[in-house]
């Protein structure tokens, strides 16, 4: 899952980054309002964490144009305002959910976990492809009952391709999903990571390739 993280405060974006990316999240950072904007426009993501006072375009505006966009994804502001008329403000702009600094990390975790729950279907169960087992909630992968032991990376990979069952994935549109705009790796690391996670699912006891190489185009996983 993708998480986008808009905090002018530095030291916040980074605490926040650093307790995502070890749950296994995506993480994009957003450093002003605008930035912002032009993030939710151009990716595709599950979940906002917006401070409500930013640089170029505040808080509460950018949540007025997510929703007036009807771009429907949960917003969870994370501000030093903490007046009722503040959250009121700040829900009446369209976020889900409204907390207050300073913050507990587990507190904002725990908010996070329950507002993706809320938001979409995929959070609240397994995954499954033939044998293949997919838990986003405990980020385990499965065949046949077996825990395959991957990376962060080979798991969201599995997760892209079982979520979207028989979709075509290149690898730049593997790129842009599974890892953050800070970090994007080579099309030849894309490469190197299914060729690993192949070779995991058949040491799983697969009996055939189970991610399928559409030639010109991308991965997809084979048809049961």
């Amino acid at each position: 899952m993708r998480i986008l993280v808009v905090e002018d405060d530095v030291q916040i974006a980074d605490l926040l980054t650093e307790a995502l990316t070890s749950r296994q999240y995506v993480v994009d950072v957003a450093h002003d309002g605008d930035l912002g904007w032009h993030c939710v426009k151009t990716l595709e993501y599950d979940l906002v964490l917006l401070d409500v006072t930013l640089p170029k375009l505040d808080g509460i505006t950018l949540c007025r144009l997510i929703r007036d966009r009807e771009i429907n994804l949960p917003i969870l502001m994370l501000t030093a305002r903490d007046t009722i008329d503040d959250k009121i403000i700040g829900l009446d702009a369209g976020a889900d959910d409204y907390m207050v600094k300073p913050f507990v990390l587990r507190e904002v975790l725990a908010r996070v976990r329950a507002l993706l729950r809320r938001g979409t279907s995929r959070a609240e169960s397994a995954l499954t492809w033939g044998n293949i087992s997919i838990n986003p909630m405990t980020y385990e992968a499965t065949y046949s009952d077996q825990v395959l032991n991957l990376t962060p990376k080979e798991y969201a990979i599995l997760e892209l391709l079982v979520s979207s069952r028989r979709r075509v994935w290149s690898r730049p549109e593997i790129i842009e999903r599974v890892w953050s705009l800070e970090d994007p790796p080579s099309e030849e690391a894309v490469k190197s990571h299914i060729k690993t996670l192949r070779q995991k699912l058949r040491e799983a006891g697969t009996a055939e390739d189970l991610i399928e190489t559409v030639h010109g185009l991308g991965y997809r996983l084979k048809q049961i």
